[in-house]
């Protein structure tokens, strides 16, 4: 044990990028020295030189977030060292390069950390691959935070802890505009027998090899660099749907309300511009509610990602891609130019293509039912209008209104009419209207209408 005035210690080592030859004489001197051995994972090809380790394999599987998991590891590290003096803690690779269990433990106040040089697979990586890190510029980014960390980068990246192809996914979803054609190099198992490197491009990227926790990715360059305030916006719905007792508790239609509220607050910032040029406040104000908006579309997006349906990135390909489609006047089609010198046209060759996609078969297909009664009838009226079926004048809608309002007259008098039949038949047969029951009067008002025919 150490003495009452020395804090606990942590004796953190690396195992190096792969077998037992890339491991120092220091750290094997460390781990023969040190007879309390913990191991951060069993899944590594030099684990065997830390003989009676306790493993932390079972935090992984147990925690919820990797966050959790480096948590659960420092807290029985600081424990342990508590209770023996001192302990061992072995990483892979070397304990300096992205090891967030050790990032804590150095930050621990509780406990000493000290921590000994390995060699990391870094040194093998730009072997392979040919490249001097420091002439190249590139930048070592955890893939876990690939969509934050890599914002604004165009590369040269070295990807680490890209253990399972649902990583490499959301790697390739964080760079929305990449073309597809780039190219990128898997590094797998450096320094093994199995080591294997995979030239594939973007597109390809999570779907070219199987991830392993001794996977890495090498990207050359990004034609346009990774999103930074977009990808922080998605990272952040996804946190508070996670976390957040209120958002976890909705779904897509207990959100509806929220959509229409937000949506008209949208409108009334518009109406609220100054027509004359920029004003601060009421611009302040439309950024405000365009937000308000935008999250609600994220939050839909985001619940339906969790089920297994669509992510954002398919809401947004998919927008994209109609948009391209019907504008054939500003994205020619297999080389065949449209031209559209006014807005009337553009609208429809707009409403042609649509057409032409949903192989709709009514004009009225497509108008949204949930809208408010006025808003319904005035965008059905329009489709009518579009193909011929309208007034040329105002006063002859006005003589058709008068019209429509006699019919409504008249069916009026004639549910009355009908009821005063129902309550003769009732009358004549001794049936009592207050106490019979829907059925009888059913039967009673069917019985009048077919005599009325």
């Amino acid at each position: 044990m150490t003495s009452p005035a020395s804090k606990p210690r942590v004796i953190v080592v690396g195992l190096g990028p792969a077998g037992p030859e890339y491991v120092t004489q220091h750290t094997l001197d460390a781990i023969s020295r040190c007879p309390h051995r913990f191991i951060r994972t069993g899944r590594h090809p030099s684990a065997s030189l830390v003989p009676d380790a306790t493993s932390f394999d079972e935090v992984y599987e147990s925690a919820d977030t990797f966050a959790d998991v480096y948590a659960e590891i420092v807290e029985r590290l600081v424990a342990a060292a508590t209770e023996h003096g001192e302990v061992l803690y072995a990483v892979p690779g070397s304990p300096l390069v992205l090891e967030r269990s050790v990032q804590r433990l150095r930050t621990d106040e509780r406990i000493d950390c000290a921590i000994l040089p390995a060699m990391s697979f870094l040194d093998i990586a730009f072997a392979r691959l040919g490249v001097d890190p420091v002439d190249s510029g590139v930048r070592l980014i955890d893939g876990h935070e690939f969509a934050t960390a890599a914002a604004g980068d165009h590369g040269p990246l070295l990807v680490a802890h890209t253990h399972a192809n649902w990583v490499l996914s959301d790697i390739k979803l964080a760079v929305e505009a990449a073309s597809g054609d780039e190219p990128v190099v898997i590094l797998q198992r450096l320094g093994t027998p199995d080591e294997l490197i995979t030239h594939t491009t973007w597109a390809e990227l999570d779907r070219t090899v199987e991830a392993d926790h001794l996977t890495s990715v090498y990207i050359p360059n990004l034609g346009l660099p990774v999103g930074a305030s977009l990808i922080r916006f998605h990272q952040l719905a996804r946190t508070l749907r996670e976390q957040c007792p209120w958002d976890r508790e909705q779904t897509h239609h207990s959100l509806i309300k929220y959509l229409l509220e937000e949506t008209y607050e949208v409108v009334d910032a518009l109406h609220a511009l100054d027509v004359d040029g920029p004003s601060p406040d009421a611009d302040a104000e439309l950024v405000e509610e365009l937000g308000d908006l935008l999250y609600q579309i994220e939050f839909h997006a985001t619940i339906a990602e969790q089920e297994g349906r669509f992510t954002i990135a398919d809401v947004a390909d998919g927008i994209h891609d109609k948009l391209v489609r019907r504008h054939p006047h500003v994205f020619p089609v297999e080389g065949r130019t449209v031209q559209a010198d006014d807005a009337g046209t553009v609208v429809a060759n707009w409403d042609a293509i649509k057409h032409a996609e949903k192989g709709r078969t009514s004009i009225f297909e497509g108008v949204a039912t949930s809208q408010p009664s006025l808003s319904y009838a005035y965008h059905v009226q329009r489709k009518a209008a579009k193909v011929g079926f309208d007034w040329d004048d105002v006063t002859e809608a006005l003589t058709k209104i008068a019209e429509e309002a006699e019919e409504l007259r008249a069916a009026t008098h004639k549910f009355r009419r009908r009821f005063e039949q129902v309550e003769r038949l009732a009358a004549e047969r001794g049936i009592a209207l207050g106490t019979a029951d829907l059925a009888t009067l059913d039967a009673l008002w069917d019985e009048v209408k077919l005599a009325e025919a």
